[in-house]
């Protein structure tokens, strides 16, 4: 059984964006935290499974900024929470779809995660992240 730990989303400037969330979700951000795996800066809303994470490009050069110039700002990936991140990932191969370079990387939290490419996965980044609690 699979849940949703958070969905993802990209924007230009969480200091523009947080505000938003707050009216919109009517709860104010959880967190903030640097990812460098990621070259990302992140703000979470709510705890536990079905989050939303903002996510601000640290630089010009993260995946996040090459996102935002291509598509703009919105919805980037679904995060799937999964209790073994390296027994997924082996099924998964066995199925064909592998994860994206460099494969197993730390992701917010410190946790354990790896992105599957949207090609894979019927034109949705996922990101799966290893929850064991």
């Amino acid at each position: 059984m699979f849940k949703i730990d958070h969905i993802g989303i990209a924007v230009n400037s969480l200091l523009d964006a947080v505000p938003v969330f707050e009216a919109v979700l009517g709860v104010n951000p959880a967190g903030r935290e640097s990812v460098p795996a990621e070259d990302v800066e992140v703000v979470f809303f709510g705890h536990g499974s079905g989050r939303v994470e903002l996510l601000e490009p640290a630089s010009p050069d993260s995946p996040i900024a090459r996102f935002l110039e291509r598509r703009g700002q919105g919805l980037h990936h679904v995060c799937l929470r999964v209790p073994d991140l390296d027994e997924t990932l082996a099924r998964l191969a066995g199925s064909g779809v592998h994860p994206i370079p460099p494969g197993v990387r730390s992701g917010a939290g410190h946790r354990p995660v790896a992105f599957l490419h949207p090609r894979d996965c019927g034109g949705v980044l996922l990101e799966l992240v290893e929850i064991t609690d």
